[in-house]
């Protein structure tokens, strides 16, 4: 199966991106064909700095290659390397109803968020649907909460199709398997806007005290704990993430039991957080000795995504009569 997914630069990758996407893309590449790109496009909504920009890509593909993702198995590439990715844009622009991209709830939630109301933020599923069809992608990798996004890309080549003839391969939904929907420090869920994230390579200091701030009550630790916090409150939903079974279970009973304080299970999970990822920050640290190594796997990345992108953009282009 070919497998595509993308990641937006738009600042330093977090817990909630790990355990949302991360951890399974480096379940996907094991069994499948994987084209996994950084979106730095689509980022343009939102980062306005050029220098900031080139960075934040720069830092996601240092990011997932720290992470284990193997550029031997898997075409990771850079969404502006690849040219004909706009140009298959303007195509299924020209079949796009309006009323198609009103109704998509990210617009919305975007405006509301405060991005400015401008055309990239409006059209952002027309690229997305280019960055999916230009790949013949069997599957994409979706949470159950986005499962609209693949939606207009399916109606969107269905229209070209039923307009030009049988050019583009429609993709289907790959519902991620445990998923962890991730809080921030404060409760919501962890976002780059909101500010409450535990960015993946935060250094050890900053991370321990994250874990201090994560929101909490008053309970006195030798008070008997209330159960429904164990879901509630997100120092409980990482230690449940971060720490094995039977570690977990001890804290949740002595937790039940009163005489568990608060700040012992921060500093304990602090310290699993740093050890998971200490291996992964090793080789952040050897990557960004060795630019020019980045640099090849990009270049290779981006080279082996235009040969296939090209076979689909003059397929494409034929159909329609512009090539």
């Amino acid at each position: 199966m070919r497998v595509l997914s993308g990641i937006q630069p738009s600042g330093p990758l977090h817990l909630g991106n790990y355990f949302g996407a991360i951890r399974q893309y480096l379940e996907l590449q094991r069994e499948n064909e994987v084209f996994y790109f950084v979106a730095n496009y689509h980022a343009l909504t939102s980062v306005r700095n050029a220098q900031t920009l080139r960075a934040y890509t720069d830092d996601v593909v240092v990011t997932l290659l720290s992470l284990g993702i193997d550029p031997d198995l898997v075409t990771l590439f850079v969404q502006s390397d690849v040219p004909e990715t706009t140009e298959l844009a303007w195509l299924l622009t020209t079949v796009t109803p309006m009323g198609w991209l009103e109704k998509c709830v990210s617009y919305k939630d975007k405006v509301q968020q405060g991005l400015p109301a401008e055309h990239g933020l409006f059209a952002y599923p027309v690229l997305q649907a280019a960055d999916i069809l230009l790949y013949d992608a069997d599957l994409v990798p979706v949470g159950q909460d986005q499962k609209q996004h693949l939606e207009i890309t399916r109606d969107i080549a269905e229209r070209f199709n039923n307009t030009y003839g049988d050019t583009f391969k429609l993709p289907e939904p790959y519902i991620l398997p445990h998923v962890a929907v991730v809080p921030g420090i404060d409760g919501r869920k962890m976002s780059k806007s909101y500010g409450n994230t535990i960015d993946l390579f935060d250094d050890p200091k900053q991370i321990t005290k994250k874990c201090k701030r994560l929101v909490t009550d008053s309970r006195p630790p030798e008070e008997p704990g209330d159960p429904a916090k164990l879901d509630e409150f997100p120092l409980f939903q990482f230690f449940r993430l971060f720490a094995e079974p039977d570690e977990w279970e001890d804290v949740k009973a002595r937790y039940l039991a009163g005489g568990l304080g608060y700040g012992t299970v921060k500093a304990r999970l602090a310290e699993l957080i740093i050890d998971r990822f200490a291996e992964a920050r090793q080789r952040r640290a050897e990557l960004l000795a060795q630019p020019d190594r980045v640099a090849a796997v990009k270049a290779a990345g981006a080279e082996r995504a235009r040969a296939s992108a090209r076979i689909v953009l003059d397929r494409a282009r034929a159909a329609c009569g512009v090539g």
